[in-house]
Formats: C-alpha cells, structure tokens, sequence
C-alpha cells in the first residue's frame, strides 16, 4: 500500500506542544486551512469550509517547528497523511494528521529570516567552505576589514562622499574568512 503525500497550506491555528518522548523530541500543532473562492455576485472574495490537520513533527524538524512557528502565521506542510476514525466516549471521531516532512513559513504572504541550525550532526564544514555569519563587534575583523551587507537595514544618509554614504573611487572588497 503507497503512502499519500500531501502539501497544505493554511495558518497555524494552535501553539506549537513540544515533548521529549523516548523516541526522541516531538512538536505537534494544529493546522487551519480554508479555500477562498471569488463570490461574482458580491464582486468580492470570500470564505469557505476550513479544514483542520494535526500536523506531528518528530526529530530535528520538532525541535525547529517549536522555535519558529506561533499561532496565526502562515506555512506550508508537506507529509504524509494518515486519516483515523475512532470511537471515544460514544462519539464517532475522525482526524486527519500529518506526519511533516517539511515545515515553513509561506513567503507570499509574508518574510521571515531563517537561523540554521549549528552542530548538525554527521556534517562538518570545508575547509574552503566561507562562513556568513556576522561576527559580533569588537571581534576578530577590525572596522576596515568589515564588510556591510548592502541592500539590508535603513538607507544611508546622504553624505559628502556621495549619494549613499559610499566614497566614490572603488575599493577592493575587504577578505572574509
């Protein structure tokens, strides 16, 4: 029997729960998803059904899903589905869990900025590999050495070295590494 592999996506309708189980660490929150559809007639769009998922996270991708994600956002979830029919209480129940493989932030609707994770077990960096992480002030490169992520952050004043706060005779790129 084959597995079906969904993707979803809708906003995160509970607090991420996160345990440290036996078989390792676990995030599990509840996925809200709702068509929308163009309503000709009120020339607007609207709301439909809403479809609720339990989406379980397990290992690396728990640990990470409980750091990032908090009620309201939206994402995108990709696993596999499991949809379980149940008796409890007399009641009829059934549910449908996602088992994620992939958890992220849906980036039409909105940014986000993406930490990775340090130590990840069974990689060690190149040697030749350059690093991009922003070294604190006072550390390593002297203020010359610096170099400024350009297109981040407030614009520049305009200054006497010219539009942007740059000198106007070009410089070789200080060396990172």
């Amino acid at each position: 029997m084959s597995e079906t592999t969904v993707t979803v996506v809708g906003n995160v309708a509970t607090t991420p729960v996160y345990r440290e189980l036996p078989k390792g660490p676990v995030s599990r929150f509840r996925l809200a998803a709702t068509a929308r559809r163009f309503d000709r007639v009120r020339n607007e769009w609207v709301d439909g059904h809403t479809n609720f998922f339990t989406v379980w996270a397990w290992g690396a991708l728990g640990t990470n899903v409980q750091g990032s994600l908090s009620i309201g956002e939206p994402v995108l979830v990709q696993g596999r589905l499991r949809v379980r029919d149940e008796e409890r209480g007399g009641q009829h129940w059934t549910s449908a869990d996602i088992q994620a493989s992939t958890v992220g932030h849906d980036l039409s609707r909105g940014t986000t900025a993406f930490r990775r994770n340090r130590g990840r077990p069974g990689r060690q960096p190149d040697a030749d590999e350059p690093s991009f992480e922003i070294e604190p002030q006072g550390e390593s490169a002297s203020q010359e050495e610096r170099v400024e992520p350009k297109g981040h952050g407030e614009p520049k004043e305009p200054t006497e070295h010219g539009e942007s706060g740059e000198q106007s005779e070009e410089r070789e790129p200080a060396a990172v590494g």
